[in-house]
């Protein structure tokens, strides 16, 4: 493991996050069934997890380590996997998400 990932600050924000994300997934299909709060719960939840991938994502890029540039382009890879162009600005995508999470919250709101 390359240095970037031997830091602890580093390792504790990848298992919050990968704990988040096994939250949300495992809560995804009850959605619809959710009470409102339980929904805004959720929301919050995607919120958060957004923040910290795209601060992961920031220090990836700002990171030299041979490990964290891979995974940087591992990342990228991923995004092209789901259908976005090879170009796609990250941090454009990372505010488009948010957006539509704010479309999300506001439909629940509503």
């Amino acid at each position: 493991m390359g240095e970037f990932f031997e830091s602890e600050i580093i390792q504790e924000e990848l298992s919050e996050i990968n704990r988040m994300q096994e939250k949300i997934y495992g809560s995804l299909l009850a959605f619809g069934s959710m009470t409102r709060d339980q929904k805004i719960e959720h929301i919050d939840m995607l919120t958060s997890l957004l923040d910290k991938q795209k601060i992961m994502y920031t220090r990836l890029s700002l990171s030299d380590d041979p490990k964290a540039i891979e995974m940087k382009e591992n990342l990228r890879k991923s995004v092209v996997m789901m259908g976005f162009p090879p170009e796609t600005d990250m941090q454009f995508l990372f505010n488009s998400m948010h957006a539509t999470i704010q479309s999300l919250r506001d439909y629940v709101d509503a």
